[in-house]
């Protein structure tokens, strides 16, 4: 039964894969789309005639019959929208990242909590059958301790205005990292260039050091010939690569790693290095779309007063090495402590 109403503020790049997931979903009505450009609102209505069409979003916080909104608009204009909608008491679905600070995040995640109000961040890729089934790999204990976090996401284009490539690429493997690893990030370094006059950084390479010795790094790009979306998870037992691109095998896990011969593994000397090349297979993962899941999973929070998954705590984490990442870069490269 279609009884959570919705409305969409944004119809711009992500807005109409809400719009389509929203209009698909067995409990939620889609109501409103909101966006201030009235070409993008005349194709919504082309292929969505029931929905109300509006360049106000303060239209759909009036509705007392909204029950939710989702804001799929640029990073900068967040805070506000978010902000409006919770004193609205309306249930909010925001794209990443949840707002341009911390402080500003912070906020977010008070007021949300002040009103009883869900809170969640669109983390897509934790909604992913293949992100989903590395959890369960990682959670039954056959990764073994983890000793590094790898991830490359690169291509060429496309070039933003409002954030650089760290805020724009970065979040989708930073949540990714923030769901599978339960170590304590004790620091974080960033260095990165502009080749662009005036512009953002468009290459840039940063470093999470947790408590436990784990090691993770992220490179970001802009500017890349090809385009790769690899994630490589390094265990004392196992390892897994998660290629996004792979349409086959998504996930490969390798039986593989060193071991030392000899119990005193503190002495070079005393010790020898043995590599274990075991098989590689790659399971069986759900091919399910990871926003139909991600808004089912929503509806179900709203219906029942779950907390999501990717609640704003996840978005807040998210934002705070964002921040402390900027604030690296713009030092050189210097340690931030977490």
């Amino acid at each position: 039964m279609k009884d959570i109403k919705v409305g969409i503020i944004g119809c711009g790049y992500w807005g109409p894969n809400l719009i389509r997931n929203f209009n698909e979903n067995y409990q939620t009505d889609l109501r409103y789309a909101c966006d201030l450009n009235t070409e993008r609102l005349e194709r919504i209505k082309l292929r969505y005639p029931h929905v109300h069409a509006t360049t106000d979003y303060k239209e759909l916080l009036k509705d007392k019959g909204v029950d939710a909104v989702a804001v799929a608009t640029p990073v900068f204009t967040h805070y506000n929208l978010v902000r409006d909608t919770l004193d609205a008491g309306k249930h909010v679905l925001v794209e990443k990242p949840l707002a341009p600070t911390v402080r500003e995040s912070e906020k977010l995640v008070s007021l949300a909590r002040k009103k009883g109000l869900v809170l969640m961040v669109d983390h897509t890729f934790i909604y992913t059958g293949a992100i989903r089934r590395i959890k369960e790999f990682i959670s039954a204990g056959e990764l073994g301790e983890m000793y590094y976090f790898d991830s490359v996401r690169v291509n060429l284009g496309l070039f933003q205005h409002d954030v650089n490539v760290i805020w724009d690429l970065a979040p989708h493997d930073i949540s990714i990292m923030d769901f599978l690893v339960n170590e304590k990030a004790v620091d974080i370094s960033a260095t990165g260039a502009v080749h662009t006059p005036g512009g953002m950084e468009d290459v840039a390479y940063v470093t999470v050091r947790f408590s436990g010795g784990l090691i993770a790094h992220f490179h970001v790009n802009w500017m890349s010939p090809v385009k790769i979306r690899r994630i490589i998870i390094g265990g004392a037992r196992k390892m897994v690569v998660f290629d996004d691109l792979d349409p086959a095998e998504k996930i490969k896990i390798y039986d593989k790693g060193i071991e030392l011969s000899n119990a005193n593994k503190n002495s070079v000397y005393q010790s020898m290095v043995q590599y274990r090349i075991g098989d590689m297979y790659a399971p069986a993962i759900s091919n399910k779309e990871a926003l139909k899941v991600e808004i089912e999973h929503l509806a179900d929070c709203i219906k029942n007063g779950k907390t999501p998954v990717t609640d704003g705590e996840a978005g807040l984490r998210v934002v705070r090495l964002l921040e402390a990442a900027d604030k690296s870069l713009k030092r050189g490269g210097a340690k931030i402590k977490l």
